[in-house]
């Protein structure tokens, strides 16, 4: 049985198969540029696994206060070898990167503090933890005041607004590298690296926090290596490699990481406690596949914007833009259309591809929201995932696939959902 023959078995007619071929040819040369990215991480990755002298011991399993749980700490130190930083807390404690920042921000703020955001508007669900929304135990209803400075229309950093806006009382700059509900660019690694040069430049002992959910392994650097004293995640996105079950990161100077362990078990515990409940083998397996399985995903947004670019959609970033992360943004005009794609990729999927996914009412966020997700993890989107708020001007985030295979289907699918509605002619 040829290829297109068991494609058409899951749905997809000759006319999207035929466009996808074509696009794909056309991507060889920097496919080849992603893998060798992936190629320099997975050497990294395995240089620290090795200097920390990884061995079957450290999978065992622990329970109760998790006492002396080696492998825990050497985990640890595998992630601080790779962000080169001082410490790590890497823990199935921490739900989600909405709570790994959460974390990070309320032991490194004090009443008083000021939190600034350089960069706009955060995520939607991070502005209840700010308090820009209100919500109970918000940093606002803790006397942490917040201020932010907008970008430019071209998306680049208003360096004279963020000099005005930094004053005694910034303790904190908390730095979104994704590009979260938003159709601005993602930041790579050396515009976050100038951003905090500067910010430092105006005041020293501010604390830089990156939000690096979503850009892990995108490229060679990570943004401890450009001077943020943090740079947070969540496992169940890049470096989990899609193996992690739960759990987020917290990479970065002892003094913050400290901070947070003591903010996330309790003052005087720290690090010290902490079951890890069996699951370091994921853990430390998912980390190590991470840069492959980032590539993968890679490839998929980028045949995902030149294949919608093809066909007239506005991407964000451009087919052929430089990649500060694994999302891909469409704009499709409407939410029949944002409908039809995020069908197209539940269909695709291993997990619950029977199911249709509709926009409804999700915490923290204040537009419907759809999601498509089948995924073997709950809202895993380093796997096969598209989402987005049903609101002007009707964007689609896709992001994810396990293997770069997986996430061309899914995207073929999503195109082929909107040919059947009518949406779209070939």
């Amino acid at each position: 049985m040829d290829l297109f023959s068991i494609y058409r078995q899951l749905g997809l007619s000759e006319a999207v198969w035929s466009l996808g071929d074509r696009i794909t040819t056309g991507l060889q040369e920097r496919f080849r540029e992603i893998d060798a990215v992936a190629e320099y991480n997975q050497a990294k990755v395995l240089a620290a696994m090795q200097e920390c002298r990884i061995g079957a011991n450290h999978f065992a399993a622990t329970t109760g206060y998790g006492y002396n749980d080696d492998g825990r700490e050497r985990l640890e130190q595998v992630y601080a070898k790779v962000f080169h930083c001082e410490a790590a807390l890497v823990r199935p404690q921490i739900t989600c990167g909405t709570h790994a920042l959460t974390v990070a921000l309320s032991a490194n703020l004090l009443p008083g503090d000021e939190l600034l955001s350089p960069v706009g508007l955060p995520y939607d669900t991070l502005q209840e933890v700010i308090g820009i929304r209100p919500s109970p135990c918000s940093l606002a209803e803790y006397g942490v005041t917040y201020r932010q400075a907008d970008l430019k229309e071209d998306g680049s950093f208003d360096y004279d607004a963020i000099r005005a806006a930094i004053n005694e009382r910034t303790r904190l700059i908390t730095i979104q590298r994704s590009k979260g509900y938003a159709t601005r660019p993602s930041f790579t690694v050396e515009q976050i690296g100038e951003l905090i040069a500067f910010c430092k430049s105006v005041k020293p002992d501010v604390i830089c926090m990156v939000d690096n959910c979503y850009g892990e392994f995108v490229e060679t650097i990570e943004p401890t290596d450009v001077g943020a004293d943090m740079a947070v995640g969540s496992l169940i996105k890049n470096p989990g490699g899609g193996l992690a079950p739960i759990g987020g990161y917290i990479c970065g100077t002892k003094a913050c990481v400290d901070r947070c362990a003591y903010r996330l078990s309790a003052p005087g515990l720290g690090q010290e406690v902490g079951a890890n409940l069996g699951i370091l083998p994921a853990f430390y397996q998912g980390f190590f596949l991470a840069p492959t399985v980032t590539a993968g995903a890679l490839k998929g947004a980028i045949f995902a914007a030149h294949l919608y670019e093809s066909l007239g959609y506005r991407c964000i970033p451009s087919a052929n833009a430089v990649r500060a992360d694994i999302i891909q943004a469409v704009e499709l005009g409407s939410e029949a259309a944002m409908v039809a794609f995020c069908k197209g990729i539940q269909a695709a999927a291993p997990v619950d591809s029977f199911a249709a996914p509709e926009p409804w009412d999700m915490p923290g966020y204040d537009d419907p929201v759809i999601m498509a997700a089948g995924a073997f993890v709950q809202g895993s989107s380093i796997e096969l995932s598209a989402d987005g708020p049903i609101r002007p001007p009707y964007a689609v985030y896709f992001q994810g696939g396990l293997t770069w295979q997986h996430a061309k289907l899914g995207i073929l699918m999503s195109l082929q959902k909107m040919v059947d509605a009518g949406l779209v002619a070939l």
